[in-house]
């Protein structure tokens, strides 16, 4: 059986439940969905665009606090709040994977925490498994 092991960094935001910013097991990393929260003020940062880079940049920082990195991602799951924004969200999201894609499901949300326009979850290989 596996070892279930938590992954926290003060890098990326809290939690803002009963959840944690990732678990790694079976040689795999789950990271919770990120928003655009600046992990500094707390804040949420305004617009589409400076959310996904955020949102992308704290899911590097918990990656890094794992010792893997977005090279190692294999999957990722956006959720948007007005698919209007996806060619935006596109656009910034290949400046962090530029070449050998993860996969990817991309849908349009309701409404998510904080009132944010975008969520990004992920999976990874942990880098032992690599």
């Amino acid at each position: 059986m596996s070892k279930r092991e938590i992954v926290s960094t003060r890098n990326a935001p809290s939690a803002i439940g009963p959840y944690s910013q990732a678990v790694r097991g079976g040689g795999m990393l789950f990271l919770s969905g990120q928003l655009g929260i600046d992990p500094a003020s707390d804040k949420l940062v305004k617009g589409i665009g400076e959310q996904t880079k955020q949102a992308l940049e704290n899911i590097k920082a918990i990656l890094e606090a794992a010792g893997s990195s977005l090279d190692k991602v294999v999957k990722t799951t956006v959720l948007l709040k007005d698919m209007d924004n996806f060619n935006t969200m596109n656009k910034i999201y290949a400046n962090y994977f530029p070449k050998d894609f993860p996969a990817r499901c991309c849908v349009e949300v309701r409404k998510l925490p904080h009132k944010a326009e975008i969520e990004i979850e992920a999976i990874a290989l942990c880098k032992e498994d690599v």
